[in-house]
């Protein structure tokens, strides 16, 4: 029986990672979420407009989501890093915290590492849209890159939600409110903390038991929120690939620091 490669494990979790995010998110322009209107208002499109674009930007992610899981290309996952880094900069250009950005680093992150994972074809526009498959090898070098961008997209969205826990988000201090927390406000203080010092973690000395309760916990505290759990949890898939696919590259049973060079 042929034993699943490092290459393979990361292929298919940074592949069906990125293609639950943009799923996700496109399911949320077929729901008309309204917040998006401060979005598309970033760009001059008025409410009613934004209501009527909004089913067609979510059909067009949804569609680009399920052709990563069925015919996967350069050119596709490129599109879903810039897509997905311009979408969460709509955000802070809104007038949201700038965390709100900074947390969602799974949406473009995630693309990224797997795009760096079979690298740019360069001037040949053919390989660009040419299927990308699993059974590869790569060396030391590029396997190298690749943990060097899922540490920082790691510690990124681990980051960006413990800020968005220490200033206080409304969103997350209903949550805790409707788990029955006495002190939401202390609550969200103390996993802002704790998930401030994991994010550093994972940047300076990855460990993959640690990585594998952050996985748990972060794909358990997803399931919070009050309105369209299932979607929100989908549509965070970025965030438990990059998780997971930095689980998988770590050596096993050897400091990471040790093996692998950290290169910026």
């Amino acid at each position: 029986m042929t034993s699943v490669t490092t290459e393979q494990r990361l292929h298919y979790t940074l592949r069906f990672a990125a293609a639950m995010c943009f799923i996700g998110h496109g399911s949320f322009g077929i729901i008309t979420k309204q917040i998006w209107c401060n979005y598309f208002g970033v760009i001059g499109i008025g409410h009613d407009m934004a209501y009527h674009l909004m089913p067609l930007l979510g059909t067009v992610d949804i569609l680009l989501g399920i052709s990563l899981l069925i015919y996967p290309t350069r050119a596709i996952v490129l599109w879903l890093i810039i897509w997905g880094a311009v979408t969460a900069l709509f955000r802070p250009l809104s007038g949201e915290p700038f965390a709100e950005f900074v947390e969602r680093a799974g949406n473009y992150g995630a693309p990224l590492a797997l795009l760096i994972l079979y690298g740019s074809p360069g001037k040949n526009i053919k390989g660009w849209f040419e299927s990308i498959k699993a059974d590869i090898q790569i060396d030391e070098e590029t396997l190298a890159k690749v943990i060097t961008c899922l540490r920082v997209v790691v510690f990124l969205l681990l980051l960006g939600h413990g800020w968005l826990n220490i200033i206080e988000k409304g969103g997350l201090i209903s949550q805790y409110s409707s788990l029955g927390f006495s002190n939401p406000t202390q609550t969200a203080h103390l996993i802002g903390c704790f998930e401030i010092v994991a994010a550093c973690s994972a940047l300076i000395h990855p460990i993959r038991s640690v990585l594998l309760i952050l996985l748990i916990w972060k794909m358990g505290t997803e399931l919070f929120y009050p309105h369209w759990e299932l979607f929100e949890w989908i549509e965070r898939g970025g965030s438990y690939g990059a998780l997971m696919a930095l689980w998988f590259a770590l050596p096993r049973g050897t400091s990471p620091v040790k093996r692998i060079a950290f290169t910026i």
